[in-house]
């Protein structure tokens, strides 16, 4: 198949890929639990140079559990490994199984559709009945898109709605955050429904007047920038907490600590209440544009009517790109929902549409334990197999998922990334307290393609951290640094180690030494920026 998605990620084609991997190789049954260090050759001396994975463990210095594993995508023989089959929150890297499952279920060209329906017709310029804005579960809307219909619905003439505004945002279901257990108000964890709005968060912004500071609550893009309604801010005289949040009806209440604030700044906020948003938004800037129109209002059941405009999102494969290259939990929660509710018809709640991915991964990618609570990875009581993550990934070698990965760039000893390094990396990170994935695909010099997963986990650390501390807790970024290190490791090891493919022995000669059976019991982030870099330790 082309690494493009030109066309529909089926079913069809993961199984076929998938039998061919089991046909090409019996070692895809049974998985790996242990690190094997292969037997040198005499040609090979040098790679007795290439540290092992103790040496690599301990020199990063890294607390917790390490779990690694690495397959050969042509061959489907697994190289190493290391607690392969326990459970560890995956974090991020989910992302790129969330992604597989929306281009299987959905297709790669889908887009989603954002409309304004008319209810009773339209007679002069007026609608006679509602006007509806209908969510189509578009991750990407934000208040430019917005704004365009509301230009676009002044150029058609219409001036008015006897009715009323109404939104539905029932596409999808609703979810007041995606992760209960996550601070109020970090932005990577907003409500979710079947309509979004600037990837549901609010910019707030305050400036120093005096003794005294300017507030505003704005639903921000590139052109509009409309104060929002649905969410307030207060200055209150305290030295902490920094923030603090209510939920009351039709609204989301925030303060702020005035001694955490400095002379200025600004920081994005998330939002609860999707559909309420997106219609306030829409309602202020129609009412720019001369539309007369009531504050909105939801509803639950969207009834017959006419579509009067439609906007279109991109494609669903550069959501998807921006989606890895960014890790916007939002985009993946609602791409995961969509492709849940294409299989289902209705899916009840985000948990259950996890659920039905779980399933998927099981029947297609031929995972034998996914549990996962949502399609972020930020769910704590998510898990995932090195064993399933790795194995996954290389079954659907070449149906164009490595494309849409980032690239990520191992460092040399000055921290300067080495784009030019002859192992070419492109995968997904993840990252939470105490949690450091890297899933994707390593091609070694001699254009050998491996997959593989390295997930590392400190649970004891990971419990001691309260809930307010979680957006920065002690001493997280420095335990990162050391996963870091254990991962750039374990990938020059590889792309060293594994460089070039053994082939088969020519007939009567003796084959090289096979490693021995593997012991079951051995030891071995919310914005991504645009490119990874592991450090050199």
């Amino acid at each position: 198949m082309s690494q493009s998605f030109s066309r529909r990620f089926t079913r069809r084609i993961f199984l076929g890929t998938a039998a061919a991997a089991l046909a090409a190789a019996s070692a895809w049954a049974e998985p790996p639990t242990t690190s094997l260090r292969p037997v040198g050759r005499d040609a090979d001396l040098y790679k007795q140079a290439i540290p092992n994975v103790s040496e690599i463990i301990a020199d990063s210095g890294i607390t917790g559990t390490v779990a690694f594993a690495v397959v050969d995508v042509d061959t489907g023989i697994w190289l190493e490994a290391s607690n392969a089959t326990d459970g560890i929150p995956p974090a991020s890297s989910i992302k790129a199984i969330t992604a597989l499952y929306a281009l299987d279920e959905l297709g790669p060209d889908h887009v989603f559709e954002t409309r304004l329906l008319a209810t009773g017709g339209v007679v002069d310029g007026e609608v006679q009945g509602d006007l509806i804005l209908v969510g189509g579960g578009d991750p990407t809307l934000d208040s430019d898109n917005l704004g365009q219909m509301a230009e676009d619905l002044k150029e058609a003439g219409i001036i008015g709605v006897k009715g009323g505004f109404k939104v539905y945002e029932g596409a999808l279901p609703a979810t007041f955050a995606i992760d209960p257990e996550q601070p109020d108000h970090v932005g990577y964890n907003p409500g979710v429904s079947g309509i979004a709005l600037n990837y549901n968060r609010v910019h707030f912004e305050w400036k120093r007047t005096g003794n005294g500071y300017d507030v505003t609550m704005e639903g921000r893009a590139a052109r509009y920038a409309p104060a929002v309604r649905v969410a307030t801010m207060e200055v209150v005289d305290r030295s902490g907490p920094v923030y603090t949040y209510e939920n009351r009806p039709e609204r989301d209440v925030w303060t702020v600590a005035k001694g955490a604030l400095g002379s200025g700044g600004a920081r994005w906020l998330p939002i609860r209440r999707p559909g309420v948003y997106a219609g306030d938004i829409f309602a202020t800037i129609a009412r720019s544009h001369g539309i007369k129109l009531g504050d909105a209002e939801l509803i639950e059941t969207l009834p017959e009517g006419e579509t009067l405009l439609t906007h279109r999102s991109a494609e669903l494969r550069p959501i998807l790109k921006d989606m890895l290259e960014y890790s916007t939990n939002l985009t993946a929660e609602m791409v995961g929902m969509a492709a849940s509710a294409k299989r289902l018809g209705t899916v009840p709640s985000l948990r259950a549409s996890a659920a039905e991915m779980n399933k998927w991964a099981i029947e297609e990618l031929g995972m034998e334990n996914p549990a996962m609570i949502d399609h972020s990875g930020l769910g704590d009581d998510s898990k995932m197999t090195v064993h399933d993550m790795a194995g996954g990934l290389a079954r659907i070698n070449g149906t164009g998922l490595r494309p849409i990965l980032k690239p990520v760039y191992l460092r040399d000893n000055r921290g300067r990334p080495e784009r030019d390094n002859p192992i070419e990396i492109d995968a997904k990170t993840g990252t939470l307290n105490f949690v450091s994935a890297l899933a994707g695909f390593l091609t070694t010099p001699e254009d050998r393609v491996l997959a593989f997963a390295i997930l590392t986990a400190n649970t004891d650390e990971r419990a001691k951290i309260s809930r307010a501390e979680r957006e920065r807790p002690p001493g997280a970024r420095t335990w990162n640094g050391r996963a870091k290190r254990v991962q750039r490791g374990l990938l020059e090891r590889w792309g060293l180690l594994y460089n070039v493919a053994v082939k088969p022995e020519p007939e009567g000669e003796a084959a090289p030494e096979t490693p021995a059976a593997p012991d079951p019991d051995a030891e071995a982030e919310v914005g991504a920026e645009p490119e990874v870099a592991l450090e050199k330790s």
